[in-house]
């Protein structure tokens, strides 16, 4: 789950807060549909939260255990990277 690139970095634009679509869409340079899908399967996974707040979708990291865990491999990455 955390080896693909794209959900890495949502996860990593995550553990500063909570976001939605179009803030990830622009942190990730993804695009919006590859960005929602990856946030699907990052939900289904437990990884992340989702609540509404009108018409957004607002993400969080579900806890801060997700977001130590997110620290833990971006520093391996870098170290191995």
């Amino acid at each position: 789950m955390l080896a693909d690139p794209t959900r890495l970095r949502l996860l990593a634009a995550l553990a500063g807060g909570e976001q939605d679509v179009s803030a990830l869409t622009t942190a990730t340079g993804s695009a919006r549909p590859a960005v929602s899908q990856h946030l699907g399967k990052l939900r289904l996974a437990g990884l992340v939260t989702v609540r509404r707040a009108g018409r957004r979708q607002i993400y969080a990291v579900s806890g801060p255990h997700v977001a130590r865990l997110v620290g833990e491999v971006l520093r391996a990455a870098a170290r191995h990277g």
